[in-house]
């Protein structure tokens, strides 16, 4: 076997289509865009590279020049662990240990030689949301930016030495149809009956310039301790622009007190849904399919990005009183084209939103794993710190 740096635009392509090949026969998978992921590994388009982020990315190649294996490994520029630590992600494979452990092994080299102690993995070189964990129960087609892998590979892993750090659980109801738990009713309830309260989706101008001051103001206060950073407003209005040509405004929804907000459930399609048919490619073919499935069989399925409550109203019905306001507006009408919903990356160190989830009477869907490993092996290994 030999081992390849990808630094070539061939290489780079083979990355990519190496994937494709590998999954040829399985249903299940969806190619993702070829942009997403290029886009992680080039400088122009993701910023951690400016901020002192280093990546890397390797092919594995048999004997008669096949691809067999691929990774990429990166140092974060703002993980804060206690020691060192990079990850690794992208990883694909044949079912062969020797392939799986040579890629292993090179991607430890090289983190070891830029002083890293430790490196998680399958993770992605930017935001947790995509591209991360691997996934271990409920081998369903993946989400739009989650990641799908074949069963196997939980073994190479563990196998190898890496040990759990933290799991991520995917949660599913019927939009439809589906009993809410008889105490988050009642909590709801005393919530909707106070004045003082509102929940509503944004429209027009509320939504386009409106909607970002609000995620951010409540994001900062529920979310940036947790995630380690906080947002600002233009990374907001970014972030709510990426979405627009996805976005259904309905699932969009907002909580006020007094009229400053203090919730949000913000939600998307499931486009991967019509992602499938674009072959990973948004040229102008791509988009034409993309805009005829999205027009004429659109998805079925709502994927909950985030959900928050400001602390000072965290445990207090809020979270309940909003679910059950978007339900009666929306979900229980037989209008409302969306069948299923699913709350995707739910961390098992978060048990308040496991417990939200719970309520909703969610089942988990879905599991994947993030795994750590100390290039120490004989250091205590420690699991990701549950938020209190």
């Amino acid at each position: 076997m030999d081992i390849l740096e990808v630094n070539s635009p061939a290489l780079e392509k083979e990355f990519l289509e190496m994937a494709v090949r590998l999954y040829k026969n399985e249903e299940n998978w969806i190619r993702p865009l070829d942009k997403d992921i290029q886009g992680l590994f080039e400088p122009e388009t993701n910023k951690l590279f400016k901020q002192g982020g280093k990546a890397k990315r390797w092919l594995v190649k048999d004997q008669k020049g096949n691809t067999i294996g691929r990774i990429a490994t990166f140092i974060h520029p703002k993980w804060k662990e206690k020691q060192p630590t990079g990850g690794v992600g992208f990883f694909e494979a044949i079912n062969d240990s020797k392939v799986a452990f040579l890629l292993f092994d090179t991607a430890k080299s090289w983190l070891e030689k830029q002083g890293i102690e430790a490196m998680d993995g399958p993770v992605n070189f930017g935001e947790r949301d995509k591209w991360w964990g691997l996934l271990v129960q409920g081998f369903s087609p993946p989400n739009y930016n989650m990641p799908w892998n074949f069963p196997y590979y939980q073994k190479f892993f563990e196998d190898y030495g890496f040990q759990v750090y933290f799991k991520q659980y995917t949660y599913m109801r019927p939009v439809q149809g589906g009993n809410f738990d008889a105490k988050m009713v009642e909590r709801a309830n005393k919530v909707l009956a106070d004045p003082d309260f509102s929940f509503r989706h944004l429209t027009g101008k509320e939504l386009s310039e409106k909607a970002p001051e609000y995620f951010m103001e409540v994001y900062n206060k529920a979310w940036a301790k947790h995630m380690g950073k906080s947002l600002t407003l233009r990374e907001t209005q970014l972030m709510f622009a990426k979405l627009k040509p996805i976005r259904d405004p309905r699932l969009v929804y907002f909580g006020f007190y007094k009229g400053v907000p203090v919730s949000f459930f913000i939600n998307i399609p499931e486009i991967n849904q019509i992602f499938k048919y674009v072959d990973g490619k948004l040229d102008l073919m791509g988009k034409l399919k993309f805009l005829w499935y999205k027009t004429f069989f659109p998805p079925n399925k709502m994927l909950g990005l985030v959900f928050g409550v400001i602390p000072e109203f965290q445990g207090k019905g809020v979270e309940s009183a909003m679910i059950m306001a978007y339900n009666e507006t929306f979900a229980r009408h037989d209008s409302f084209p969306y069948k299923t919903i699913e709350m995707n990356w739910i961390g098992d160190f978060n048990p308040k939103m496991m417990r939200v989830c719970e309520q909703l009477n969610a089942k988990i869907y879905k599991t994947h794993h993030t795994y750590r490993y100390l290039f120490d092996r004989s250091l205590p290994f420690e699991r990701h710190k549950i938020f209190e």
